[in-house]
This record gives structure tokens, sequence and C-alpha cells, in this order.
């Protein structure tokens, strides 16, 4: 059942109204609304962002012989892509928190897909830089995702929730590498070779095969406006003019959040996670390019194994979490937390370490299992920090991976691609310790006893709640039918 102040009657999944009525189940095959609904059309939102963001990435190595650009050049526009998200995504939480997912999803969606469809008009180091800085405001499209879950499903199973989501989501990364660099580039080249065009086929290939991945994301705009809901009891605008909810400014969300001595530990992890994967995904295809002295197509192939492992790994790391979780409390998630951390690092040194074709693609497969493992644990934490503010805290956190792309990037652009590999391994091996000191208000820590209980409440009591008050149900005179009916 429903509560009384939801828009639905009754729902598909088993839920908590204690929790706002979130799910407490996740039937994977299912699109009912609201639950499941809000949960496909999560990460969906994120893979066909991450399919537009990524989309050149397989084709840098042609847009640097095009527009005879140097390596720091190259690496300088990657630089741009990833702080594109960087100042959004710390906004995209508290607008989740205000105007809800569905809103901000579709705004992501339609920013991001419109320059990417015009992709070929670059014709300098500057005209890629500021088009992929814009292209990388997309970036922000995690921050929805985590968020649109967090606020769909309960505590108990958030992380793996979130953890599925993301990973599928992030998943249009690997897909970029071979629907763009593996099959429309050669096939563009191919029609453009036949055609007996006076301009060289390969440079008209890339400047045109990104117009489908932009076109994509952009049409999916209109798709999440219309079939979605922002939250299980309906959306946000409504429940906000009926004096469902409390109105709160985005700045109130941000201060709120940024008091949390935990939520920067979580932001320098998810920086050694997700920002490690942000590089990866820029340097991949020009680093077995260059090392093996492979073919653009073959590089792309390879590059892209990366990013199918998103199909399991960060659901596996989120679900091992919730796991942990069920044995050891939060105790037993900082544990998997530390895990995760040191066994990424590790696995990234072999990796700049591997000499032979065979050994670099296994070494990238095992790193990619832990970097996405990583990811899906740290959101599985995230959700305890502050409930009430479960948007603004994720976008802080998830800022953390584009800041650490982008001090990994400035590596790359400076370094030997192996050397720099190995000193991210590093820096991510040392970013496990951090877990020792994260220590959540009620929760047990790694090596600390439980916090006080009363000081949790004191602290929640001090941070406004986006979601329903209960006291204010006495005020509002029940409605006669349900909300939007």
């Amino acid at each position: 059942m429903a509560s009384w102040d939801s828009k639905y009657e009754t729902y598909a999944c088993r839920v908590d109204q204690s929790q706002e009525d979130r799910s407490v189940e996740i039937p994977l095959f299912s699109m009912a609304r609201p639950h499941m609904r809000a949960f496909h059309f999560a990460w969906l939102t994120f893979f066909f962002v991450f399919l537009a963001w990524f989309s050149i990435t397989p084709l840098l190595s042609e847009v640097q012989k095009s527009l005879d650009l140097t390596k720091e050049q190259l690496w300088t526009s990657s630089i741009f892509s990833v702080a594109g998200g960087l100042v959004t995504r710390c906004l995209a939480g508290p607008f989740c928190d205000i105007y809800g997912a569905r809103l901000i999803s579709a705004a992501i969606l339609f920013v991001c897909g419109i320059p990417t469809m015009f992709t070929g008009l670059v014709n300098s180091s500057v005209g890629l830089s500021v088009l992929r800085l814009i292209v990388g405001i997309g970036g922000s499209a995690f921050v929805t995702c985590q968020y649109w879950t967090s606020t769909t499903f309960t505590m108990e199973v958030a992380g793996t929730a979130n953890a599925l989501a993301a990973g599928w989501g992030n998943l249009g990364g690997g897909v970029a590498q071979i629907l763009v660099g593996t099959i429309l580039f050669p096939l563009f080249k191919l029609i453009y070779k036949s055609a007996g065009t006076a301009m060289d086929p390969a440079e008209l290939s890339w400047r045109t095969c990104c117009i489908i991945p932009g076109l994509i994301c952009s049409c999916f705009t209109f798709v999440v406006l219309r079939h979605s809901d922002d939250s299980p009891k309906g959306n946000y605008r409504k429940r906000k003019r009926l004096g469902l909810m409390q109105k709160d400014s985005a700045m109130h969300h941000l201060k709120a959040a940024v008091c949390d001595h935990n939520t920067w530990l979580l932001l320098i992890q998810y920086g050694c996670c997700f920002g490690v994967e942000l590089t990866t995904t820029n340097a991949a295809a020009l680093y077995f390019k260059e090392e093996f002295e492979l073919s653009t197509e073959s590089a792309a192939a390879i590059a892209s194994t990366f990013g199918w492992m998103n199909l399991f790994a960060r659901g596996l790391g989120g679900f091992l979490s919730d796991v942990s979780n069920a044995y050891r409390g939060m105790r037993g998630r900082l544990v998997w937390q530390f895990v995760c951390f040191a066994l990424e690092g590790a696995f990234i040194c072999a990796f700049s370490k591997a000499n032979s074709l065979a050994g670099a693609i296994i070494a990238l497969m095992t790193f990619s299992l832990f970097v996405q493992g990583a990811e899906g644990s740290t959101f599985g934490i995230v959700p305890y920090l502050n409930p009430n503010l479960t948007g603004t805290v994720a976008g802080i956190v998830g800022a953390g991976g584009s800041a650490g792309a982008v001090v990994f990037s400035i590596m790359f652009r400076q370094m030997d691609y192996r050397i720099a590999f190995f000193y991210m391994g590093v820096a991510t091996t040392c970013s496990s310790v951090l877990s020792i000191f994260i220590w959540i208000v009620g929760y047990e820590g790694l090596f600390f006893k439980r916090r006080m209980p009363q000081l949790r409440a004191k602290q929640e009591n001090t941070k406004t709640s986006p979601q329903t008050d209960a006291s204010l149900s006495h005020e509002i005179e029940l409605p006669s039918e349900r909300l939007g009916r």
C-alpha cells in the first residue's frame, strides 16, 4: 500500500512507508512506475549521456592527426572534458533535492546531446577544448542517477541499486569505444571512400559519426520528461504546491553537506576510483595504439573492455557492500571499501608494468573490476551520511570523480603513460587508508565504536529535509482523492 500523500494508490514493489515509500526490493525485469521506471530511466539517462560524452575518445588519434595537435594539446582537451562536470556535479545534487532528478536529468541529456552533434565543426585545439568542456557537463548525469535510485530504494538495498544503475550507465563509455571507434568510424570511412570524396575519408568519418550518439541523447530527453516521476510519491513541483514538501535553497543544502568530514573523505576516495575510470577511458585507446602499435579500430576494441566491466563489476561492488552491511553493519561496508581501493591501486601499478599485449589486457580488466567495485562500495556508504540531503552529498562526492580525473589527466599530459599509470596506482592505494577515518554518527567505524545516536538526532534536527515532513501532516487537510487524480 502507498502512503496517504502519494500520487499512487498501490505499487508494484513492496515498500517501506517509514522511508518515504521507497522500495525494499529490486525487480530488475519490471518497468512499472514509479520505482522500477525510475531505476531504468536513471541508468539509461546516464548511459546515453556517457555514450555522447565519450563518443570522441576512440577518435582522438584521428583528431590529433587531422588538426595537427601535440600530445599536450590533446590532453588539455581531455582535462577540459572532465572539468566540465566538476562544478555542475556539485550543483546537480542540491538541484535534485529541490527540483527532482527527472527535470535535471532531462536538462543534462539535452545540454550534452546537442553539442555532441556538432563535433565535426571543430577546427582547432581551442575549439576542441571548448566543445569537450560543454559536453563534459554531462558528467553530472551520474549525480542524478544516484539521487534517483537513492530516493527510490531503501538504504538496506541502496548499495546494490546505486551500483547497478551507475554501472550500467557507465557502460556507455565502453559502448562508445565499440559503437563509434570500431563500427561507425570504419563504416563511414568506407562510405566516403566509395563515394570518391576529395577530402580524406578518415577525417570526414570522425567529423560525422558523433552525430548519432548526440541525436540519441537528445531524443531521450523527451522520454524522461513524459514517462517518469521525481519520487515514489509523485513529482516535486506538485507536492510542494500542495504543501507536502518544504522549499529550500540550493545554498542551504550545500552548506549543510560540506560540514560533514565524511563527505570530503568519500570525495577523495571517489576521485581515486571514478577519476581513475574517466582518465583511463580517455587514455586507454591512445595508450594501446602507441605502446603496442595497433590500429585505431583495434585499440578502441581493446580499450572498450575496460568499460564493459561495468556490466557487472560496479553492481557486484555495491552488492558485496550490502552483504557486508548485513553481517557486520557499517564496519563491514568500510572493510570492503578498504579492500577495493587497496587492490585497485595494486593492479593499476601492475598494468603500468605489463610489457605484453595479453598481459596488459588482463591487468586492464582486473584493475577495472576493482575500480568499478570501489565506485559501487562508495555509493553504498553515501546514503548513510545524511538521508535528508542525499542529492547534495552525492553531488559533492561525485564531483570528486571529476576532480580526480583533472589531477590524473594533468599527470598524463606531462608524463610518459606508463609512469602516469604507476603514480595513479600509488595514489589509489594510499586513498584506501582514508576508510579508517570515516566515522558516521550512529554507526561503527572501521576501528572505532558506535557514535552516540542522540548526536545523530541532534545533527539531523539542524538540517532541513527535502522530503515530506511528518510534522506537517496535522496542518494539511487529508485530500479526498490521491494526488494527481
